[in-house]
């Protein structure tokens, strides 16, 4: 029995002896692969390091747009603000219009209505109105210059009241 113990006792240490053999074998790769390890660690450092910077980078980025846009939406929302008071106070005239419309055209004599004969040397000025109506005539107040040189100049009072009266034709040559 001795001799089987012993047997078994070899057999064991043979056994452990070829273990030993294969862990020295890859300890041995272990320690000529750990430089290689070191150097992807330090690149794996170096990769993290950089990808924080980018990502702080990216924050500051994202932080400053988010503050034009802020400032974009302040100044659209302030033009927003000012285009509705003014399309508000465009209907209001645009009412007003309409209304002024309607009452001159309630008021305007009909065509068809009974007319006084018109003097002779008033004839040519009232064409001349009813020419400008119908957009034939040219506008008042653009007289050519040969009779501009013959005519005085016209006081302030008499070229606001001609604006006013192209004015009034003009409204009214729309109004048809």
């Amino acid at each position: 029995m001795e001799t089987i113990l012993e047997i078994a006792l070899i057999a064991m240490l043979a056994a452990t002896l070829f273990h030993a053999l294969r862990l020295e074998r890859a300890l041995g790769v272990l320690k000529s692969d750990r430089a290689a390890l070191e150097d992807l660690v330090t690149g794996f450092n170096t990769s993290t390091r950089q990808a924080e910077q980018g990502i702080e980078r990216l924050r500051a980025t994202a932080d400053g747009a988010g503050r034009q846009i802020a400032r974009q939406i302040d100044v659209a929302q302030a033009l927003r603000d000012d285009l509705v008071f003014l399309a508000e106070r465009g209907e209001r005239l645009a009412d007003r219009l309409d209304s002024a419309v309607r009452t001159a055209r309630s008021v305007a004599p009909d065509e068809n209505a009974y007319r006084p004969e018109v003097p002779a040397h008033r004839a040519p000025m009232l064409e001349l109105v009813k020419e400008t109506m119908r957009g034939e005539a040219p506008a008042f107040g653009r007289p050519d210059r040969e009779a501009q040189a013959d005519v005085p100049a016209e006081e302030p009072a008499a070229r606001l009241r001609s604006q006013a009266e192209r004015d009034l034709l003009k409204a009214l040559r729309m109004a048809r």
